[in-house]
This record gives structure tokens, sequence and C-alpha cells, in this order.
């Protein structure tokens, strides 16, 4: 019984510490979040694309040294 309580009261801490530390967060504002958001995707799209070019220089650099 006394193995139950201490479970119980351990998740109830748990959760008031998550809690209290989810009350410490600082959420960016409106326009800091859209800066780093276009951000995230410029940078995901240009990394895409170099990902393509290389992947599209090597398959035509491995085929070409393939048919020599």
């Amino acid at each position: 019984m006394e193995e139950s309580t201490k479970k119980s009261k351990n998740k109830r801490s748990f959760w008031k510490g998550v809690r209290t530390e989810f009350k410490k967060i600082t959420w960016p504002d409106k326009d800091s979040l859209i800066k780093q958001s276009v951000a995230v995707v410029c940078v995901s799209v240009a990394l895409g694309v170099l990902i393509a070019l290389l992947d599209f220089g090597i398959q035509h650099g491995i085929e070409f040294i393939t048919t020599l």
C-alpha cells in the first residue's frame, strides 16, 4: 500500500514540476516567430536544392564513368 501512495505522490510532484517549468517559458512575439519561421523555410529549401544538385551531379558522374 505504501508503494502505491509513493507512486501517486511522485506523479503529482512530477506534474507540479512540469507546470512550474512551463510557466517559466518565454514565448516569442509574432514578428520574431515569423522571421524565424521564414529563415527555417529558406534554409530548408536551399539545402534541398543543394542536395538535389549534388545528387544529380553524382548520378551523371557515375553514369559517365561506367560508360567509358
